[in-house]
């Protein structure tokens, strides 16, 4: 099983460090190792929270995430959005961005040090949707309950999500942004902020909204299979979920695109403080990135958040957390490791309140057991 879904990501590690040998010696060899295990440790709540979309589609659409899913995820935006972002911000031709990042390594890191704001604000604001979606819904299942539970009230509140995300978004413009960090110092780029934070906004309600709608009608689609389901649960026959399928899963599959994009700003972002060699940055972060789609695909076929219910909601704190953090450094240097134990620490809280969950679900089912068997015993 463990060979099954990780076997690609063991071949591309293996291939990738051969590569960085080839090209840069055992000091490239290093730095593609470190980058890999950074792009792991920012990811990993990115793995969970995909988990919890891609166990609704089909083993068709599980297949495409991990092929050209990943495709796009280590090439578009390991390898090409940085020059992309360097070709935009300097206002130059793709080749002339391509021939800078690959000869002028110092250049290049300078002008993506100065489209810093603008990607950031972009993340910042979509991880921020997910977050705010996340804990204004009420849930039956609850982690931080005291939490929870007045977030859920507030949620029924139309829009208000939306109204927290700009209100962050105008605060952010109007302090991190008249100060945000360049390569040159400190300069006012809070119309760049604002712009850009917009535009992470609108992609997350234009990609959540079709993918709602195409769910809400699969629902239809499984109201009326429904008495056919029931039927087979009386011949005694297993019960199987509808998986999202056609447009419903196209729109999913996107949103997990964009979703994907949005994790990997930082590890991008952070890769520089490691290496300004592009090749050896798409390599690290291109060998994370298959883990990552490799752990989603484990999580799912395991059933892993099915058994540690509380997983779902440490990913989700994490992405706020995360949210938060690119916002703050669009004034402010935060290192990546700091990111990363965050990260790390909201899930392990999480998958330990799992634990702990299970084990006085079992208990009780034990004591109730036992209780039973005295009963017909007497």
């Amino acid at each position: 099983m463990v060979l099954k879904t990780f076997g690609w990501s063991f071949a591309v590690t293996a291939l990738g460090l051969v590569v960085a040998v080839i090209y840069g010696g055992w000091t490239a060899f290093g730095v593609v190792a470190i980058l890999s295990i950074l792009e792991i440790s920012l990811s990993f709540d990115n793995a969970v929270v995909n988990a919890g979309i891609l166990k609704k589609m089909s083993a068709f659409w599980q297949r495409i995430f991990l092929t050209i899913g990943i495709l796009i995820a280590v090439f578009g935006m390991r390898l090409v959005f940085p020059v992309v972002i360097v070709a935009i911000s300097a206002k130059l031709n793709p080749i002339d961005a391509v021939d800078l990042a690959l000869n002028n390594k110092d250049l290049y890191e300078q002008y993506v040090t100065d489209a810093h704001p603008a990607i950031a604000a972009f993340g910042g604001m979509f991880l921020l949707m997910i977050f705010l979606d996340f804990i204004f819904e009420d849930r039956d299942i609850k982690w931080l309950a005291w939490l929870e539970r007045p977030l859920a009230k507030l949620g029924k509140i139309d829009m208000l999500s939306v109204c927290i995300a700009l209100i962050v978004l105008l605060i952010t413009a109007m302090t991190f942004a008249t100060h945000a960090h360049t390569h040159s110092g400190h300069a006012d780029k809070s119309a760049t902020v604002m712009l850009s934070g917009i535009a992470g906004l609108i992609t997350y309600l234009v990609v959540g909204g079709l993918s709602g709608f195409f769910e809400d009608k699969l629902e239809e689609e499984e109201e009326r299979e429904h008495e056919a389901e029931e039927k087979a649960a009386a011949e005694g026959k297993p019960r199987s979920a509808v998986e999202l399928v056609g447009k419903a899963a196209f729109f999913m599959f996107l949103y997990l695109e964009v979703l994907d994009a949005s994790f990997s700003f930082d590890g991008v972002i952070g890769a520089f403080a490691i290496t300004n060699d592009i090749i050896l940055m798409a390599l690290g972060l291109g060998i994370g990135a298959m883990y990552v789609r490799s752990l989603t695909v484990y999580l799912v076929r395991q059933g892993t958040l099915d058994d540690y219910v509380y997983l779902e909601h440490g990913a989700h704190y994490a992405i706020g957390a995360l949210a938060v953090i690119l916002l703050v450094t669009i004034q402010y240097e935060i290192h990546e490791i700091i990111t990363g134990l965050i990260g790390v620490v909201l899930i392990a809280s999480s998958f330990w309140s799992s634990v702990r969950r299970n084990r006085r679900l079992a208990a009780a089912e034990g004591g109730s057991d036992g209780k039973a068997e005295g009963t017909s015993g007497a």
